[in-house]
């Protein structure tokens, strides 16, 4: 037997599932499949390719009642929340509704001599390497338009996450979607590696770490294989002093805490008005203490352990760290917090931005507050960051949220909402966060490439 993934589940510590890795050469089979199934999946009818991607969604969603305990044993997050179907059906029929028009050719002129036009061509075989914080949702961002635009797809998913992939390929096959045009597989970091080098794919789309994206890069050098990445982020909020106070705190702190802070656009830091600044942290300290911390299988439970140990104690550390350096913890230490996975949530003050928890990307249930005094400070430390994903800005007035959106190094600005991905908008980031875009007109951009065609009809 090769080498096998394991997911441990973050409830108690145990292996939940585990799946043996495929060789190089099984490997580039897959590849391989997928690549000769292409032309005749693009060469279907858009309105077909549409309707068997939405009957795999259905399908999906069929299996929600297995699904939501599932993702509580695998990564942790409470079932009293009912999974993503909700979002995962959204930002596929989004994609779906909108396919006809983004994929339309571009026509720029024909008069009796000349025919003159842009198609959309699919890139070929997409791969897909999804993350585990939200691994339908993330996965379906990409995989959804992917096929809608005539490519085939290969799905790698995170290991914490281990049976997603192979829950969505169940789906589309029984739902009449090619087996060699979507195909989930397990693979080890080499093998994949060796793939991307190899030219077997024609697109990669990575979400995930800065580290694991700078992977990605390196092994597509030289192969001209496009590559999209959604990386690390460290989301501001910033409450200016005629927000509405009690939606502002309740958004923020729920963006900071919601899945146990494990979230890509989840709110790391807040900057509020100095007029503000006392009822806000008062308020949002009620909030957390209010928190249930417990088995994500358990209805009462509002958050569940973080989903893997090692998660908990890069948050552990960060949070005593800025405690020597003079941060003020307001949280005790929830009775069910058994100092591996199940973690409380903790609220910062008297933070700054020499301590990682500003800094560094948290990714669990912690975040710090600080006062300021002006939307010029405000903004000059919403951009000391290397991460740009999401900002959220709180404030009345959409002149002033637009005028200080466009100040901010960052790939979507939020007023008064966060940690939302809506699919009409183009989902992306700067800086280390990553490079390309999902979802939207754009999206399916990313995931074709022009192709132009000028067509001289008279020649005498």
């Amino acid at each position: 037997m090769g080498q096998m993934l394991k997911c441990v589940s973050p409830i108690d510590g145990s292996v939940f599932a585990e799946r043996e890795v495929l060789s190089r050469d099984a490997a580039f089979g897959v590849a391989s499949q997928a690549r000769g199934a292409q032309a005749a999946w693009a060469a279907r009818p858009l309105q077909e390719r549409i309707d068997l991607v939405m009957a795999g969604v259905t399908a999906v969603g069929a299996m929600n009642d297995e699904i939501v305990p599932e993702l509580a044993r695998m990564m942790g997050r409470p079932v009293r929340y009912g999974g993503e179907f909700g979002g995962f059906n959204e930002r596929a029929s989004y994609m779906a509704e909108i396919a006809e028009a983004s994929l339309a050719d571009i026509a720029v002129g024909e008069d009796e001599t000349f025919k003159r036009y842009i198609k959309r061509i699919p890139h070929g075989v997409v791969f897909v390497v999804a993350p585990w914080n939200y691994p339908y949702m993330t996965a379906i961002n990409t995989v959804a338009p992917a096929l809608i635009a005539g490519n085939t797809v290969v799905l790698k998913h995170a290991t914490q996450t281990l049976l997603v992939g192979e829950r969505m390929a169940q789906a589309f096959h029984a739902a009449g979607v090619p087996e060699d045009v979507f195909q989930n597989v397990f693979l080890s970091h080499d093998v994949t590696h060796e793939l991307i080098a190899g030219n077997a794919f024609d697109f990669v789309n990575f979400t995930g770490s800065v580290g694991g994206g700078q992977a990605m890069e390196r092994a597509a050098a030289g192969t001209f294989t496009g590559v999209g990445t959604e990386l690390g982020g460290k989301d501001p909020g910033y409450v200016m002093e005629d927000a509405d106070l009690d939606a502002a705190v309740d958004t923020l702190i729920d963006g900071a805490m919601f899945n146990s802070g494990q979230c890509c656009c989840g709110i790391e830091r807040i900057y509020v008005h100095e007029s503000l600044y006392g009822d806000f942290v008062a308020k949002a300290v009620e909030i957390v203490k209010g928190y249930k911390l417990g088995n994500p299988l358990d209805a009462e439970t509002t958050i569940g352990p973080m989903a893997n140990v090692r998660f908990a104690d890069e948050v552990r550390a960060q949070i005593a760290e800025a405690i020597e350096a003079g941060a003020v913890a307001h949280i005790e230490t929830f009775p069910e917090d058994d100092g591996g996975a199940y973690l409380t949530p903790q609220i910062l003050t008297n933070v700054t931005h020499d301590m990682r928890v500003m800094r560094d990307e948290s990714f669990g249930p912690v975040v710090g507050i600080m006062k300021v005094s002006s939307d010029d400070e405000a903004i000059a430390l919403m951009n000391d960051s290397e991460f740009g994903l999401t900002a959220s800005l709180w404030t009345r007035d959409v002149d002033r949220a637009a005028r200080v959106g466009d100040q901010i190094e960052t790939g979507t600005v939020f007023m008064n909402r966060a940690d939302y991905l809506d699919p009409s908008l183009c989902w992306t980031g700067c800086k280390n966060t990553g490079r390309g875009g999902g979802l939207s007109v754009i999206g399916y951009h990313n995931l074709t490439r022009p192709k132009s065609y000028h067509l001289k009809k008279v020649t005498v």
